[in-house]
């Protein structure tokens, strides 16, 4: 039984711009590292279109957003925005959105058993969600996932 207290949750925010307008974003030469950055990789090598990138199949495409931090442990966190594309045709072992039996949808990875079907969090605190079988449940494969980071109040000043 899904807990929405505690579950990652996942609300639909509407389909995906069809014919959206290319938005050409500069990529850097260098991969950026966790570490140091390196002054003499200060460079652009090309340019990356997010709508290209995220969206596959703009017709089947529908964007929601993840409630809740069940899916910490497959980089998911409250607020990322979760590309669901309609046309991909989950598999056992996909990040999915799940609707049962009235649910609020669920964004959980799937598990196909021999006659059942199982979500399972990607955080050792919540337990699967099993759907006894014969339960009607609709499952959309997650394609992509996006966050906006957001910058904190309280900086350390320099100086």
């Amino acid at each position: 039984m899904l807990n929405t207290v505690t579950d990652t949750l996942a609300h639909r925010l509407g389909a995906a711009t069809i014919d959206p307008i290319p938005v050409p974003l500069p990529i850097a030469a260098a991969a950026a590292r966790a570490g140091f950055p390196s002054p003499a990789e200060d460079f652009q090598d090309d340019t990356i279109d997010l709508n290209d990138m995220l969206v596959r199949n703009p017709l089947a495409t529908f964007l929601y957003r993840a409630e809740g931090w069940s899916m910490l442990h497959a980089g998911i966190c409250d607020g990322d925005l979760l590309v669901v594309d309609r046309s991909v045709t989950p598999i056992d072992g996909d990040l999915v959105i799940a609707i049962w039996e009235g649910n609020q949808p669920a964004c959980k990875i799937l598990k196909v058993c021999a006659d059942h079907l199982e979500l399972h969090s990607r955080n050792p605190h919540y337990a699967p969600i099993v759907l006894a079988p014969g339960t009607e449940a609709e499952v959309f494969a997650v394609v992509s996932v996006a966050r906006q980071v957001h910058r904190g109040r309280h900086r350390v000043r320099s100086g």
